[in-house]
């Protein structure tokens, strides 16, 4: 079999050459069969590879995967993991279906590249193809070829597979079901593919077509269906309103320039966060809510929860600004210089360095904060409620059911005045640990003496909170179907000889801090 006719030369070796004549989601559900059926599944790698072999094929170390051989998994492997050229006739043998190898061809996923020596041209995959298990369903994901396995520096308008980004973001939305979900910015689909199972529409945008195509390739080969637009951020929904938004923005802070779509918004410093955060509640129904990546940055006269508080409406909204981490202007221009194959210690690196700290002095950033924000649409005429901390510490994925949990908690206390608190009965979280520290007694010089007491989650945001003795009793003493809390705090202030009332004024802003966290839960919230 000699090369199809159709499988063109292009001019960088690892970069699809977009054809709206022939989509890949013509050919994406073939395809994604034939891997399946080699074994080029999570589950069917590790019996190619066994779990060392993966571990180092998802470290980026392509010398550990086994030479070609008469195994057609290993082969395929080679062919669109390590994207080593193959002949057109060994690769249609490979996959078992003759005919699929032009629609490759036609779609672009394969193109001619010289063959060695004279020899005849072979075909080369110039996509990216990996199966993913996402809210417990297996799914393909096609994107642009990353730097991981090759040699190789993407381009100006490079489709992003799952990165790690990606995957916090999944990690972070409720999959409960919703009548529809917005994703902004879709890129290869990851975000849609993860709402799949949890919405009767889904709808995607970017203003990037060949993302839109990846998208469609992911959705179809994943048995998915969305509607996918074309356009800058909201554009192409305006008017509509959605059950559930996601985002993952080019949200990269820098210099007003675009060098990669995937990253770069061109707008100035944290200005592409500022947009999705501002905007999103504008698209959302009445009690939905949106789920988004973003960045900030720090400045020594402004805290950076008034920062991102500033970009939200001040009325009709509750949110909850979760920062993961903080980078100091250096690290983060390295990083970010890393991401797109820029040694830093190179000539350009420098000078990129330079220019990109340059830039953050003249703006006085000190600092660039990451996370998660988390939006939801309540009454218009209601005062908005933000609650931005640090959430630093690890915690248990996925972060989705704390979320959902969070603005449960949120809407119950803003519909409660202090009484209704003290009128309440609340259980205790199950896996709630109390904690006693005690630290070496310097005063005596010997033993220990103590330090703090603490009560924390054992699970999700692993949330903790110092408490005295007095709080720590009252909660011990709390359950759902016993005395509501107002009662219990008046019996252990009279058995210790407290002022019940004060005592009680006292207590029930810390039970609040404590709800708010999780760590004790209304009884009429308890499923």
């Amino acid at each position: 079999m000699t090369t199809p006719h159709n499988a063109r030369p292009v001019g960088t070796p690892f970069t699809q050459p977009f054809d709206p004549a022939h989509p890949l989601s013509e050919v994406a559900p073939e395809l994604c069969r034939a891997l399946e059926k080699a074994g080029l599944t999570p589950q069917g790698l590790l019996g190619l590879l066994g779990p060392h072999g993966v571990e180092a094929l998802y470290r980026g170390e392509p010398g550990a995967i086994p030479p070609a051989t008469e195994s057609h998994g290993i082969t395929l492997l080679r062919v669109f993991f390590l994207h080593e050229p193959i002949a057109a006739d060994r690769l249609a043998e490979a996959l078992g279906e003759p005919t699929l190898v032009s629609k490759l061809c036609d779609a672009r996923a394969f193109v001619a590249v010289p063959g060695k020596d004279g020899a005849d041209s072979q075909l080369r995959c110039v996509v990216d193809i990996r199966a993913h298990v996402v809210s417990g369903r297996q799914v393909w994901v096609w994107a642009d070829v990353d730097a991981s396995l090759v040699d190789h520096v993407p381009g100006p308008e490079h489709v992003l597979g799952v990165g790690a980004a990606s995957l916090s973001l999944l990690g972070s939305v409720p999959t409960d079901p919703v009548d529809s979900v917005l994703d902004i910015g879709t890129g290869s689909g990851i975000q849609l593919l993860g709402q799949a199972d949890s919405a009767t529409t889904l709808v995607g945008t970017d203003l990037h077509a060949r993302a839109l195509d990846f998208a469609a390739a992911s959705l179809t080969a994943s048995g998915a269906n969305a509607e996918l637009l074309q356009g800058p951020w909201f554009e192409p929904v305006a008017g509509r309103r959605f059950s559930r938004i996601v985002a993952n923005p080019p949200f990269v802070v820098g210099v007003p320039e675009v060098g990669h779509v995937y990253r770069d918004s061109g707008l100035n410093l944290d200005g592409a966060s500022e947009l999705v955060v501002s905007q999103a509640a504008d698209y959302l129904e009445p009690g939905g809510t949106a789920h988004l990546l973003a960045a900030w940055v720090h400045r020594a006269d402004e805290a950076w929860e008034q920062r991102v508080a500033r970009w939200l409406p001040n009325h009709g909204v509750t949110a909850w600004v979760m920062q993961r981490d903080v980078a100091d202007p250096a690290l983060y221009v390295s990083t970010w210089l890393r991401d797109e194959s820029i040694d830093p210690r190179s000539v350009e690196g420098v000078e990129r360095t330079r220019l990109w700290l340059e830039h953050f002095r003249r703006h006085e950033v000190t600092g660039i904060g990451f996370g998660f924000v988390a939006v939801q649409r309540i009454a218009d005429d209601a005062p908005s409620e933000v609650i931005a901390e640090d959430l630093s510490q690890p915690f248990t994925d996925p972060l989705g059911p704390e979320v959902a949990e969070h603005f449960a908690r949120a809407e119950w206390l803003r519909n409660s005045t202090a009484d209704d608190v003290a009128n309440s009965r609340f259980v205790l979280r199950p896996g709630v640990a109390r904690e006693e520290v005690q630290v070496a007694d310097t005063h005596s010089g010997m033993g220990f003496g103590p330090a703090a007491l603490r009560l924390t989650r054992t699970d999700g945001p692993r949330f903790s909170h110092d408490v005295d003795e007095h709080v720590a009793a009252v909660v011990a003493g709390l359950h759902p179907e016993g005395l509501p809390l107002g009662e219990v705090a008046a019996l252990y202030a009279v058995a210790h000889g407290l002022d019940d009332e004060a005592f009680l004024d006292e207590l029930i802003p810390l039970i609040v801090d404590l709800m708010r966290h999780g760590i004790v839960i209304p009884q009429e919230l308890v499923s």
